[in-house]
This record gives C-alpha cells, structure tokens and sequence, in this order.
C-alpha cells in the first residue's frame, strides 16, 4: 500500500501548499502537467495520489471529467472540500486500481510514485486503465533539493520518510518495462533568482520549463499505444439454427447441421 497520511498529516500538507512561494512552484507543476498531457476538454481522467486536490483542480480547470483515487483518508476528506461533487473520489491504492481496462482516457501521476511500495505493479496498473496519455510528476533524485531531503532525513523524520526518488533515466527505464517502447517525452522546472526581486517583492523567483537532467521536478508524458490488435476469428461450433456467414470479430462460416461442425 505504501505510504498512507494521515488527517494531521494531510492539513500540514495543505498548509505547507497554501504557503505563497510554494504556491507559484506548484502553478509552474500543474502547467507543465497540462502541457505534457496535451488534454481534450470534456475527455476523462485519473488522477492517482490526488493527495488535497491541487492538481484536480487544475485538470477540471481545463475542462476535464476528473476522478481521483488516493489511499488517505485524510487527503479525500481535505480534496472533497476543494472540488466538492465536480469530481468523483476513490479510495485506493496505485497497484490496484478499481477500473476497467481503457477506463479514462488520460492519467496524471503527481508526486505519488515516490511512496508506492510496488513502482512497477502501480506504472502496470495505471497503464491498463489509460488508453491516451499519462503525465508522471516526480522530484529528481539527482537534484539539490532530493540530496538536501535525503540528508535531513537521516536525521530527523519528514514526509518523506522512506520514499523512493527516481532520475529521468530510471523512470524511462521502468515505463518501457511496463509499457513497451512507447513514445516518452519530458521537460523540467528549473527556478532561477529574479533580478528585479528587490524591487519586484512579490516574484523573486524565475521559474523555466526546460530540460535538465538536475532540475528538482521533472514531468514525463507517456503516449500509449495499443499492444494488441483485432481480427477475424473462426470458430467451432454446432448449431442448427443458421445457415450462412456471421460477420464482426469472430468471422463464422456455416454448414448445414448434418452433424458437421462449422470452420
């Protein structure tokens, strides 16, 4: 199950987020979400590890038919608050999901698969319920930031406590191993001081959407394609019912029903 928050948990999460600087470093995570998945409006989509509703938010914003799933109880009492009945909320974990194969059309995965305990069974799960795209947001284990968490936690306990953290490379790696050779592109938020931020108060940061392989968030888009194809199929079996072709994806010819059987 990995990782499962509590409501205390939860409501120091939702004040760390509300925080302004944080906020500006989380608008920059949403755009680039958006920008990766590249969504249709009114098409459906999963977001796994809704934790508070952030990113749900920002995907009903652009007009999607949103549902999130997330193990906490806490977090959906928090995200129900924040999206109210304009999203649809489960709770459940990442490497089993309660959906049909193809359920929704896009997936966003926003700092989630860092506390799953299966990475590999969660990627495999998301990717059956997906049949478009998915977006995977992650803090890059090569960064300042990661090295500065995985210090201070030796240390002292933080919400990241006992998660996993990922490089480009890896995660490349993984979605190919439970995807195939899909098509994977990614971009970086890279922040940078404002040289106007003395006078500029309010904005002292530059964020950048690019490509570095050291920024401290990364965004991956996966474009799914199909594994499997249809076609006609022949059948065995008996009747004496029809006589004639039965067309569609099992392809049927019929005999008369002197005990023969049809090829």
């Amino acid at each position: 199950m990995g990782r499962v928050f509590s409501y205390n948990e939860a409501k120091a999460y939702e004040r760390w987020q509300n925080r302004p600087g944080n906020q500006a470093d989380i608008q920059m995570e949403h755009r680039l979400m958006l920008r990766l998945l590249a969504p249709l409006r009114g098409e459906s989509v999963l977001d796994v590890g809704c934790g508070t509703g952030g990113s749900m938010k920002a995907l009903l914003e652009a007009g999607l038919r949103v549902s999130g799933l997330d193990p906490s109880p806490g977090m959906l009492d928090i995200a129900a608050q924040s999206v109210g009945h304009h999203a649809e909320l489960h709770q459940g974990v990442a490497e089993d999901l309660p959906f049909d194969d193809n359920h929704f059309t896009y997936a966003a995965v926003a700092g989630t698969l860092e506390f799953v305990d299966d990475p590999e069974k969660a990627m495999e799960e998301i990717f059956r319920v997906t049949k478009d795209r998915v977006f995977i947001g992650f803090l890059n284990r090569h960064s300042t930031l990661v090295s500065g968490i995985r210090a201070q936690r030796v240390f002292i306990q933080n919400r990241y406590s006992g998660a996993r953290f990922f490089s480009v490379w890896e995660l490349k790696r993984l979605i190919h191993d439970m995807a195939g050779e899909v098509p994977v592109t990614w971009r970086s938020l890279s922040r940078f001081p404002n040289p106007l931020g003395l006078i500029l108060r309010r904005r002292r940061t530059i964020h950048l959407i690019c490509k570095s392989p050291v920024a401290s968030y990364v965004g991956v888009g996966v474009s799914l394609v199909p594994r499997f194809r249809t076609r006609p199929l022949r059948l065995k079996c008996r009747t004496k019912l029809f006589e004639g072709t039965l067309t569609g994806l099992a392809s049927v010819q019929w005999r008369p029903h002197h005990g023969s059987t049809a090829v």
